[in-house]
């Protein structure tokens, strides 16, 4: 029998197994069946919590199709107040080593239990080569690019991994399912791409749909925020060292671009059940 939780950061749900009890020997075969909804649990990946030579706690993600990802910014705030609620830490800054890096974490903790996190997310990064996206330029910063046949402002940035931010008008009808994929598997992007469609509201105000590679549309995107601000000062929109308010369909999240490009995350971390479940000889 293996035991899991399940925790979101407002909707963005993941699979939490704790492998300082629990030991995974094949995850992204594992990430498929416990995401699939009517066989194993339904969600939008695995997270793997595990030890750490460099930081406090480290973490290994899986998407929904078992595809490893580098970073996810919901999935370090659920960590942090796993860690924490689960008396694995009592400190309130934490570090988090990722595929990306790593990654500091600050808990703000109400009755014994954390109610949101913050998180330094590390600097954007701009460059196509590291995003990566084939592309010559020095920043890829509203530029067009034609997909299914109409021709879209893009603007590429990484927060770890790799994201296409649009702005556009409207986007609550938006055919994410047909459009999604396209942007997703675009040969611009050799690594697949997240795509976030975005819509300005005024200089503080961002909303937010996303499609993430390897999981489809998700109600919250973490890092995909924090590019779709960083976008946003980019393109003009919005302005450096100020809280940015983004909703998305889960929830709401706040974010700071820094002059020295870093970017920080503000938001809820919510834990929703442990559980125990048989898992087949995968």
């Amino acid at each position: 029998m293996l035991t899991f939780s399940k925790m979101h950061g407002i909707g963005n749900n993941y699979i939490y197994i704790n492998c300082f009890q629990e030991t995974v020997t094949d995850p992204e075969k594992l990430a498929v069946f416990m995401s699939d909804v009517r066989f194993g649990v339904g969600s939008d990946g695995l997270v793997l919590i595990l030890p750490s030579k460099v930081a406090d706690f480290r973490m290994r993600i899986f998407n929904a199709d078992g595809s490893e990802a580098m970073m996810c910014g919901n999935a370090t705030r659920c960590i942090g107040k796993y860690v924490y609620d689960m008396g694995m830490t009592d400190q309130t800054e934490i570090t988090l080593e990722t595929n990306s890096g790593i990654k500091y974490l600050t808990l703000y903790v109400k009755d014994n239990k954390v109610e949101s996190v913050k998180v330094d997310m590390g600097k954007a990064i701009l460059k196509p080569a590291d995003i990566p996206m084939l592309s010559d330029l020095e920043q890829f910063i509203a530029q067009p690019v034609e997909v299914d046949g109409k021709t879209y402002q893009v603007t590429g940035v990484s927060m770890g991994n790799p994201h296409a931010v649009v702005f556009l008008p409207k986007i609550d009808h938006l055919d994410l399912e047909k459009i999604g994929p396209l942007f997703e598997h675009h040969p611009l992007f050799p690594n697949r791409v997240n795509t976030e469609f975005v819509r300005v509201i005024d200089d503080h105000t961002l909303q937010m749909r996303v499609w993430e590679r390897g999981s489809g549309e998700t109600f919250a995107c973490g890092t995909g925020t924090c590019a779709s601000v960083v976008a946003a000062v980019l393109n003009g929109y919005c302005k450096r060292e100020e809280r940015i308010l983004v909703h998305l369909r889960g929830g709401d999240l706040e974010i700071i671009y820094h002059n020295d490009d870093t970017v920080t995350m503000i938001g809820p971390a919510t834990y929703v059940f442990e559980g125990k479940m048989e898992v087949p000889n995968l």
